[in-house]
């Protein structure tokens, strides 16, 4: 029997000010996950829009494409090199006018330029097989985990001359995918997954195939993995179709491929409207508003459990608000309660990794596009990557709808480990966690003990916008700004250690990751 105390709100004058104080007993279900994630389920995307890429009277990408990204920057080295396992994925809108320089085409290597007639407003670009091989070296070196998105258009037609028609038809032609799969394998390259196509699928964006084509495209893609990697002994994934869900269209592509093909079915996901839409900083702090987008997760689970194909959910690139995201808010802290918010609800829906778009480019970089240097959702990024671990646990609470819980069983520790998102910026949660037995939780029952061998503590992670700006691009952790060394380096992210005994106190407007080293869960065991 669970244990529910009823929220209590009090009126306080604190150093923020006069703010309300509220009680509020959250509930870990422990018995056993309710989800799972992958190990690397923290993943940011790299993508190949040039500097010419320009909406609402701005060209946010500069030098942060896939194609002239400065490799050598030692900050991106060093933020990438942080997580330590960083899942990239490498894909985006061009995707799909992208040839490889490789085989057939290794004399024949275009640069992408704009037209009006190409999707997009692009034409055909390419990847040499020199940059692939920089690319490369930066990821191997900074053991990132590598997702390459291929070209799914290539040997097909437009259905029609009518430029409202977007359907593309015929087979799809796997003769330059192979050539680059196959030099890579030559050249020992490491790459996790290969995904196909970008956005193709049901109602498409510039372009979209037909299920049952896609379908029977993703098989001829697992057999020529099949063939190629034959003689390795770690297999690639397979993912797709890397678009926007619609039940039908996906069941369909499932149904036709069978099961066994797709590893990883990737889904979009950009719920927070267009980039320079006038309310979207009012959305990103409206929690009725972010739970309307887990209806599509629950529908993307509930569609692969059905069709009997296998592979998992995963959402394969997803920015918050489309076309580069919003200038002046979706690189700020205030973007770290969507964010943070759908990495934790994603992860409840059994979605095995999120991408995050991007690593570095338009308004949403989690680096700054011109600087290199980790804009807030950088470090949430990071903190959830080192503290998260791959079992989801069950937490719900009756307080404010304005304060977000999530729990897993901690990653490299005994325990459990809390993301707690305040949205409310006037009000303080006083939070006691209780197990699903309802027993508050004081922590008497540390087995091993905090970092510092004192048995009760507890380790808290509090993230707030500098100056208590919700627009700030500077974030604090327990009230110290984050801040790169002196040589350009990724600061140390080190915890409060706080009496296990007390309520974790969530000042207003603040995310906090809180390890519970002491909570006896039997799914963490």
């Amino acid at each position: 029997m669970e244990l529910r105390l009823i929220p209590v709100v009090f009126l306080i004058l604190s150093p923020l000010g006069l703010s309300l104080e509220e009680e509020v007993t959250l509930t870990v279900t422990s018995g056993k996950p309710i989800a799972e994630t992958d190990e690397n389920f923290i993943c940011a995307t790299l993508d190949w829009w040039p500097p010419e890429k320009c909406d609402f009277g701005q060209c946010p990408w500069g030098l942060s494409s896939i194609l002239n990204l400065d490799l050598k920057n030692p900050i991106l080295y060093n933020a990438v090199k942080a997580f330590g396992s960083l899942r990239i994925r490498l894909g985006g809108s061009l995707q799909d006018q992208v040839v490889y320089g490789v085989g057939s085409r290794a004399s024949d290597c275009p640069q992408f330029q704009k037209t009006g007639d190409g999707l997009f407003g692009f034409s055909e670009g390419c990847l040499p097989v020199d940059r692939w091989d920089e690319l490369n070296e930066f990821l191997n070196k900074t053991g990132a985990v590598v997702t390459f998105g291929l070209n799914a258009l290539t040997g097909r037609r437009k259905a029609s001359p009518e430029p409202r028609d977007t359907l593309w038809v015929g087979r799809w032609d796997t003769s330059n995918a192979e050539d680059l799969i196959a030099y890579t394998l030559s050249k020992g390259y490491q790459v996790e997954s290969w995904e196909l196509g970008n956005e193709l699928c049901g109602s498409g964006v510039a372009a979209r195939v037909d299920s049952e084509q896609y379908g029977h495209d993703v098989v001829d893609l697992r057999q020529l993995l099949g063939r190629l990697y034959q003689n390795s002994t770690a297999a690639p994934k397979l993912l797709a179709p890397g678009g926007f869900f619609e039940r039908e269209w996906f069941a369909q592509f499932l149904q036709t491929s069978g099961p066994g093909v797709v590893d990883g079915i990737t889904h979009h996901i950009y719920n927070l409207g267009a980039g320079n839409d006038p309310s979207l900083i009012d959305r990103i702090q409206n929690p009725s508003y972010l739970s309307r987008v887990s209806r599509t997760y629950r529908d993307v689970e509930v569609t692969l459990n059905s069709n009997g194909a296998g592979g998992s959910a995963w959402v394969g690139e997803s920015g918050g608000a489309f076309t580069s995201g919003g200038r002046g808010v979706s690189h700020t802290f205030v973007n770290g309660y969507w964010y943070l918010d759908q990495l934790g609800m994603t992860s409840t829906f059994d979605h095995k990794v999120f991408c995050r778009q991007s690593l570095i480019g338009g308004n949403y970089g989690i680096l700054n596009t011109t600087s290199f240097v980790p804009n807030p959702d950088y470090y949430g990024a990071l903190l959830w990557h080192r503290l998260m671990g791959t079992a989801v646990l069950s937490a719900s609470h009756d307080g404010s709808p304005f304060l977000r819980a999530y729990a897993h069983c901690s990653k490299a520790k005994p325990g459990v480990t809390l993301l707690l998102i305040n949205m409310s910026n006037d009000t303080l949660f006083d939070i006691s966690v209780a197990n699903d037995g309802g027993t508050s939780h004081p922590l008497a029952n540390a087995q091993d003990g905090s970092s510092n061998g004192q048995k009760g503590d507890r380790e808290e992670y509090h993230l707030r916008p500098r100056d208590g700006d919700i627009h700030s691009d500077v974030v604090l952790l327990n009230g110290t700004p984050l801040t790169l060394t002196s040589s350009l380096e990724i600061p140390d992210l080190e915890p409060n250690l706080v009496d296990g005994s007390s309520p974790i106190h969530l000042a207003p407007q603040t995310i906090a990751f809180v390890l519970l080293q002491g909570f006896s869960a039997t799914a963490c065991f």
